[in-house]
């Protein structure tokens, strides 16, 4: 049985906010909500407020569960690799509920405040999950759950390595410009912008892993 600690802890409060401030401004929503948005960032259907409830449980129950298995992975890992990377894995864990937790709070923000472009606010949120990941995965051991999981990567330990260091380097930086554009640039071409980074930064990670692996396998 796992201890709880400061990441459970702080997972758990950061976890809390977006319910928090529902339960703040719910009286302020209106009717009709906002229920989807359309590429452009405007919003192509609306729906009632316990439909919105229910997409906002589901959005927590999905949080909840990436973090459960994030959290416990070691307990279902067969070759127990998982161990190596444990803490890296916690980081990676509390990072996507604070990444969860923002979209959920700029959704609400969004539904109370009609008008706000949600993709001004989703993109360089999602830019910054890229910063985040590239800063921890070097630190990411070989396993089958997390990570850049190639047939290359797994089969190979320098492989994994090499690519993971790459990928690390690419998405940090490659979140950092995302972030940046999708700020400043007009709302369109951030849509562009963002779409084809996106692809990109993932991309590249799995053509570098095959070339590296061909280079270096043993012949």
């Amino acid at each position: 049985m796992k201890k709880f600690t400061w990441f459970d802890f702080a997972a758990l409060v950061i976890y809390l906010l977006p319910v928090v401030y529902l339960l703040t401004v719910y009286s302020a929503l209106p009717a009709r909500v906002p229920m989807h948005y359309g590429i452009d960032g405007k919003v192509d259907r609306y729906g009632s407020r316990s439909e919105f409830l229910m997409v906002q449980a589901i959005i927590l129950f999905v949080a909840l569960m990436i973090y459960m298995l994030l959290r416990f992975i070691s307990s279902i890992d067969p070759k127990k690799k998982v161990k190596y990377s444990e803490e890296t894995f916690q980081k990676i864990a509390l990072g996507i509920v604070i990444f969860i937790s923002a979209v959920n709070i700029v959704i609400i923000f969004s539904t109370v405040n009609q008008g706000v472009r949600v993709d001004k606010l989703i993109f360089p949120l999602i830019g910054l999950l890229f910063v985040f990941l590239g800063n921890v995965m070097n630190n990411i051991k070989p396993n089958y759950f997390v990570g850049i999981r190639t047939p290359w990567t797994l089969e190979s330990e320098d492989t994994w390595k090499a690519t993971h260091r790459m990928a690390g380097t690419v998405w940090f930086a490659g979140g950092i410009l995302l972030t940046i554009l999708t700020l400043v640039l007009p709302s369109n071409v951030a849509t562009v912008v963002f779409m084809v980074g996106i692809l990109s930064i993932a991309l590249i990670p799995v053509v570098y892993s095959y070339i590296y692996y061909k280079k270096h396998q043993v012949k």
